[in-house]
């Protein structure tokens, strides 16, 4: 392995250089995982009609909840990995990664099995009416049965990012991504499969995905690899995955039953096409999102190593970095939807109506979004340097302390309008107790 590829670089590169190298394939990575769920909606939208766009929207709380487990297991095993790996610790971060995959597959059969026998109820819980019920049925059904493949590809490719690889971490998700868009179409548009075809091209592609991180994992030359004798599970290390972890698990948590929330105040308000709207808009946004999480992905190594080595000057450099750069992209967000919503909502559907209530809640809700960058950088930072109850805390006030009220209260007043005002109230309040916590842990930095 070239010094180049070696973790230990972590501790002595420079800051700037390090982050864009392990940012950028994160950012890509994550760009285009995002752009393949636009795209899956543009030809869903397209290919299938307004009221399937509606039911996509149903399956976010699935998306989310499925994301929530994936990230209990790969985040927490990822953060523990890098600080291992910066107390010269390579035998416990091969441990890790025999128990993140024992976990995933666990987690994946739990969740699949729990979800398939009650699909139907959940669905119309989250949302779902009779009209749009048969498409987020169709597009579930498909998902869960692979569930497990979803957590194991997700869940190792972050394992591959923080023991050292961030290109091969992109590449893995660029193939994933590349999968896709080459069967998407041919499966909605050829074959005639509808939002199945949709569910089963996202599936294969995470298939593939993972194929190649196994390639990786057995590879001799790789850093941290697979062998016989990791395959246990440990109580410590399941312990410490579960600590860091259970902060990023409660965010999507939270997110799936706010979306909940949101999916039926809107259809009580706004009808279907509303809901529709929302998944439109969501789209959009995390776009933005994704972008500023993979900028975080790539400090979290660098800041959870050096943290690791108590090397506290440049684990508050790399903050400062990335909180510049995040709080960049999400202000361009923030410029686009304000001044080009029609355009950017019309990519995903031609009828009037859909295109009407998009373009409205994309404006309101992008009204502070250049905070959210900042808000996000935080919740990360916390996590890479193990301060779990921190963590926890800023992952749950943005949405249970701030959104989950304000839910219940605007739209009385307002109807679908106070839905979407909800979302920018609790992003600007999120903010601004993230703003209060991090001055207070730079400060024992300096000490």
């Amino acid at each position: 392995m070239s010094v180049n590829q070696s973790p230990l670089v972590l501790g002595y590169g420079n800051i700037g250089k390090l982050l864009w190298q392990y940012s950028i394939p994160s950012i890509i990575a994550m760009v285009a995982t995002s752009l393949y769920n636009i795209i899956d909606s543009i030809f869903i939208g397209h290919g299938v009609g307004a009221m399937a766009i509606s039911g996509l929207a149903i399956t976010f709380p699935f998306m989310n909840l499925g994301a929530a487990f994936g990230s209990l297991i790969g985040v927490g095993g990822a953060a523990i990995m890098s600080v291992r790996l910066g107390a010269k610790d390579k035998r416990s971060a091969e441990e890790i990664l025999g128990n993140v995959v024992l976990l995933n597959v666990i987690s994946g059969l739990f969740f699949s099995a729990s979800c398939l026998i009650f699909l139907d109820p959940i669905l119309l819980f989250f949302g779902a009416s009779d009209a749009t019920i048969p498409y987020a049925r169709s597009f579930m059904e498909v998902l869960l049965y692979g569930n497990i493949i979803t957590h194991l590809y997700f869940g190792l490719n972050g394992l591959i990012r923080s023991s050292g690889y961030p290109r091969k971490a992109m590449i893995t998700v660029l193939i994933s991504v590349v999968v896709n868009l080459l069967l998407a179409p041919l499966f909605i548009f050829v074959f005639k499969w509808g939002i199945t075809g949709a569910a089963l091209a996202t599936l294969l592609a995470q298939f593939s995905a993972f194929i190649f991180e196994l390639f990786h994992f057995f590879n001799k030359n790789s850093y941290i690899r697979f062998s016989s004798d990791i395959f246990k599970l440990k109580k410590n290390i399941v312990y410490d995955i579960i600590s860091i972890g259970i902060a990023p698990f409660l965010l999507n948590a939270c997110a799936s039953f706010i979306v909940i929330i949101i999916n039926r105040k809107l259809l009580f308000y706004g009808g279907d096409l509303a809901v529709g709207a929302f998944g439109i808009v969501n789209r959009l946004a995390m776009l933005f999102i994704m972008i500023v999480l993979g900028l975080t992905q790539g400090m979290q190594p660098i800041v959870g190593y050096n943290f690791g080595a108590k090397q506290y000057d440049r684990v508050l450099k790399t903050f400062k970095y990335t909180v510049f750069f995040a709080v960049g992209i999400t202000s361009l967000g923030f410029l686009l939807g304000e001044l080009f919503p029609r355009y950017m909502v019309s990519l995903f559907t031609s009828d009037r109506e859909l295109i009407r209530l998009s373009k409205e809640g994309l404006q309101i809700s992008m009204v502070v979004f250049p905070v959210v960058g900042f808000q996000m950088v935080v919740s990360q930072f916390f996590q890479s340097i193990g301060k779990a109850k921190q963590a926890v805390f800023l992952s749950v006030s943005r949405q249970m302390l701030f959104l989950l009220p304000v839910l219940f209260i605007l739209p009385i007043f307002f109807g679908s309008i106070g839905v979407w005002l909800s979302l920018p109230l609790s992003d600007f309040l999120a903010s601004a107790v993230a703003l209060v916590l991090i001055i207070k842990q730079l400060n024992t930095f300096k000490k």
